[in-house]
């Protein structure tokens, strides 16, 4: 039985947008860092290898431009600038979590 052409078109185009918002080598080790709780630049630089400066920033941008985080300055000296999810970055963690689920499995060699 063949499915609606549209109904498939219509969950590809899903699909395609949520990885367009987090595709790429490192927006999901950042969202991971975050729900471990890491919020500081420098902090989730550390905490991520090989991650540049320059790509973290942009990085960074694209997530806060998504609405998956927000940038917060504290007014101090010098001044701290503190990253934090948002409500709508959690409702990624279920497909972050199946994500971990899959790759554990095809990392051992599929089912």
């Amino acid at each position: 039985m063949k499915k609606d052409i549209t109904t498939i078109s219509d969950r590809i185009s899903y699909v395609q947008g949520t990885l367009q918002v987090i595709s790429g080598k490192w927006k999901l080790p950042i969202l991971m860092s975050m729900y471990a709780g890491i919020s500081r630049f420098r902090d989730l630089q550390r905490n991520i290898p090989n991650i540049t400066t320059r790509v973290l920033s942009k990085e960074l941008k694209d997530l806060e431009a998504n609405k998956l985080i927000v940038r917060i300055v504290h007014d101090s000296t010098p001044v701290a600038i503190e990253y934090k999810l948002t409500t709508y970055s959690f409702t990624l963690t279920p497909i972050v979590d199946e994500m971990i689920k899959w790759g554990k499995q095809h990392s051992k060699g599929g089912l």
